[in-house]
């Protein structure tokens, strides 16, 4: 692939990211313009932007990755990220938005009445949204290594620079249009190089393509147990990402939450057609990269090894701006609302001065653990996140929006138990203390199975077990998420 081409793609993804930041200077002036664009986000705008953050690195590279070392099971991951969003769709978009919250810790404190409760939601969002970011800012690494030869270092850096200027400059307005922007990049990016590379693979005679070599891995030892601890992740998991929760929070009422989620389906439904093709093409023409370490660069890679030449290039370096902007568009919503929450509920003071500063303390953290932290296959490790997400906020949210019962010691006992033990399993899963195969290795990588219910459990258990501490507002709080915002009297904005 020439450099020059990768490196100039890059750069424009870049320069676009930067200047609609600064533009989102000059129309954000409120904290509301700042944290939910002041509700004003329609569907069509919002699905775009939703989708745009979402297709992390994990959609862009991992999923072809991993399709090109493990094979078609691997097809669970586009499937999962798709039908979270109708589990979003059917519990959680239009309540949700007419909680009137900025935030998950917002919710939380509204609907329970404890800031005991909000302190401790406030924690999970932070490392769920720091646990997601590492990930991106990996990715960005490798393929600005791969593209340049640069140091796998400087990628990570610039990615966390980037975002930082966007969404410090305009908060979600601006970030909006970012989104929305890279998602229609993002899916250009894979569309028309695929079409050029399926072109390619019938002039070359349509060879078969085989899996019957794919590697034998940790899965193997129990992949039943792992594809149940993979669906559960991904299907419950998407509901408490704390960067598409707040997205929510920007629709106008409920009814355009709904609306949001059901494009939204769509858009990221046509988008997961594309990698397995380049995972399935990477068996025929990038067989090197099953036993290597990066398979992820399968993408970045085929236009080259399949159609080589200028055009080879030129749908490289469109690979390579799509692939950056897959980086900034999710880190930049994952910041977002981590920044949100710090500002909220660890900086002493609240507005727009302080928004900033809680943007870099946002993206500090993560920063340094992806240049500490070995590389863990990105699809993997945002399968980790989405099991925490999966084991605290889900069993929150669906009880705190359709159970009145709940109270504020069952939703902390249901946190610390679910959210925290599948914390603590994929700590020791990254840290590698813990090495396949065995079950234990298995549980602990894929803890949603186990993790989901005993949040689901704790959380029941509890509340039933301390009816005294039912939030005496509860009936208001469950009228306002269930009912029409023209009955309730404009009292959720």
């Amino acid at each position: 692939m020439s450099r020059t081409y990768a490196v100039t793609a890059v750069a424009v993804v870049v320069a676009a990211t930067v200047l609609v930041g600064g533009f989102g200077l000059r129309i954000s002036r409120t904290t509301s313009d700042f944290y939910v664009a002041s509700r004003t986000v329609r569907p069509r705008l919002n699905a775009a932007a939703i989708s745009g953050e979402y297709l992390s690195a994990a959609s862009f590279l991992g999923i072809a990755g991993l399709v090109l070392v493990h094979g078609p099971d691997m097809l669970w991951y586009p499937v999962g990220y798709t039908a979270g969003y109708l589990v979003l769709l059917v519990f959680v978009a239009a309540p949700l938005r007419r909680s009137g919250a900025y935030t998950l810790p917002d919710f939380a404190e509204g609907r329970l009445e404890s800031r005991q409760v909000r302190r401790l939601v406030s924690v999970f969002v932070v490392a769920a949204g720091w646990l997601y970011l590492v990930p991106q800012l990996q990715g960005a690494g490798l393929t600005l290594k791969i593209l340049t030869g640069a140091p796998g270092r400087l990628g990570d850096v610039l990615v966390a620079a980037v975002v930082v200027v966007a969404v410090a400059a305009g908060g979600m307005r601006s970030i909006t249009f970012v989104q929305a922007f890279q998602y229609w990049l993002k899916l250009t990016a894979l569309l028309v190089p695929a079409i050029f590379l399926v072109l390619a693979w019938q002039g070359d005679g349509r060879p078969r393509v085989s899996f019957d070599d794919q590697l034998p891995v940790f899965r193997a030892d129990h992949p039943l147990y792992a594809t149940y601890g993979l669906i559960l992740a991904t299907f419950l998991g998407t509901m408490g990402l704390p960067h598409v929760v707040v997205r929510f929070y920007t629709s106008p009422n409920g009814r355009d939450a709904r609306r949001t989620t059901v494009a939204v389906l769509a858009l990221i439904g046509v988008f997961y057609l594309l990698p397995p093709v380049y995972g399935a093409l990477g068996r025929l023409y990038a067989p090197d990269l099953v036993r290597g370490s990066d398979a992820d660069a399968a993408v970045l890679l085929l236009p080259g090894r399949l159609i080589g030449g200028v055009g080879g290039d030129l749908l490289g370096a469109l690979i390579a701006g799509g692939a950056f902007a897959a980086f900034l568009s999710t880190a930049s919503g994952l910041t977002m609302a981590v920044a949100g929450v710090i500002t909220q509920d660890v900086l002493p003071t609240r507005g727009v001065r302080h928004f900033r500063l809680a943007t870099v303390l946002a993206m500090s953290v993560p920063l340094a653990g992806s240049l500490l932290v070995s590389r863990v296959p990105v699809a993997d490790s945002v399968a980790m996140a989405f099991a925490v997400s999966a084991s605290s906020f889900c069993p929150l949210l669906v009880l705190g929006i359709w159970w009145r019962r709940l109270t504020p010691p069952g939703a902390i006992a249901g946190l610390l138990l679910g959210g925290g033990s599948a914390f603590l399993a994929v700590a020791i899963t990254v840290s590698g203390a813990v090495r396949p195969p065995g079950w234990t290795h298995a549980l602990l990588a894929w803890p949603a199975v186990w993790s989901v219910p005993v949040g689901f459990l704790a959380m029941v258990l509890v509340s039933l077990a301390t009816p005294g501490r039912i939030p005496p507002g509860t009936n208001a709080a469950m009228t306002r998420f269930h009912l029409p915002e023209s009955l309730t009297s404009g009292r959720h904005r």
